[in-house]
């Protein structure tokens, strides 16, 4: 098993809460595998230091004395970087990106994303302390009012203690939701958090009392809509047989699961398709189909119209 390198990038003003949320997850899936699951590697934007508003600090290494060869970086912001503009940050950012490095923003992380010019055609949500900055900014952004989101290669999140969830999140996508389950369980989260908490009930409250697999399913595939799981990989993430696994999505929800998983990123896309002015192809490409003539299809069969009709009806000309 290949150990995957994460670089946690520390914005000067950076706050303790956000950032022990994104690090303690990930020090304890180590603690609890047999092997090293995660290389962290701890770096920072200014020269000397990285300080967070309390005056505490991390040992860390500059980022500019070294390469972006990680598979994640995650830049962890407090709330006060809206007027961060180092374009030798925004480079070597690129550059980890241009060599396929995944990229995410921690809290105020998101905006320094943005004005790289790393979250162009992504969805994204930021703490609410900079809804403001987006509005103000040009771009079309994708921005959703959400506890974290994962699309693609971009992991964002709302900063205090929201990271806890994406990473759970992350961690059941690698290893199995039991193995989450067990590093939450450590930390006394009862409950891991979907990443639509902000906005939707719980999982409970929008489907009732369902089977763990069940429960454990969705929130994988509410996690993963742009680079969906097949049902073998979601059943080997939940711990249970496919065929079990099929078997209790019908018997909870009267329908088969990978007929749920589609709904749900149809579901999305209905959403982009009438309140942004992406292109359908990209839409497409966002919600996990290969194709548009796919994704038009599918469109069609679940909400009797095309998603251009769609589109025609809700989103006002320009």
């Amino acid at each position: 098993m290949a150990i995957i390198r994460i670089a946690v990038l520390l914005v000067d003003g950076f706050t303790l809460l956000s950032t022990s949320s994104v690090l303690e997850p990930l020090r304890a899936a180590n603690m609890f595998s047999t092997q090293a699951l995660y290389e962290i590697s701890l770096l920072r934007t200014h020269p000397d230091s990285a300080g967070t508003g309390m005056g505490a600090s991390f040992a860390s290494r500059h980022f500019a004395d070294v390469a972006p060869d990680f598979d994640l970086i995650l830049v962890v912001a407090g709330g006060g970087n809206k007027t961060v503009r180092d374009p030798v940050l925004f480079r070597w950012l690129r550059r980890a990106d241009h060599a396929g490095v995944a990229m995410g923003g921690i809290s105020g992380g998101s905006l320094i994303l943005a004005k790289a010019g790393l979250l162009d055609g992504y969805r994204f949500t930021v703490h609410w302390h900079h809804y403001e900055a987006f509005a103000t900014m040009p771009g079309s952004w994708l921005l959703e009012r959400r506890l974290f989101v994962i699309d693609r290669t971009r992991y964002t999140c709302a900063g205090g203690s929201a990271p806890l969830d994406m990473m759970y999140a992350i961690i059941a996508r690698d290893h199995g939701t039991r193995f989450a389950r067990r590093i939450s369980d450590w930390f006394i989260q009862t409950e891991i958090r979907p990443t639509d908490t902000p906005q939707k009930p719980s999982t409970a409250s929008r489907y009732g009392t369902l089977p763990k697999p069940v429960s454990a399913a969705l929130e994988l595939m509410e996690t993963h809509i742009a680079d969906p799981l097949d049902q073998q990989q979601i059943a080997g993430l939940v711990g249970v047989s496919e065929r079990h696994l099929r078997r209790l999505f019908t018997e909870a929800l009267g329908i088969g699961m990978m007929d749920q998983y589609r709904r749900m990123r149809l579901e999305t896309s209905r959403e982009l398709v009438r309140t942004t002015r992406l292109s359908l192809g990209e839409v497409a490409q966002m919600v996990g189909f290969g194709s548009q003539s796919h994704f038009t299809e599918a469109y069609r069969a679940l909400f009797n119209e095309p998603p251009s009709i769609d589109r025609r009806a809700s989103v006002p000309a320009a």
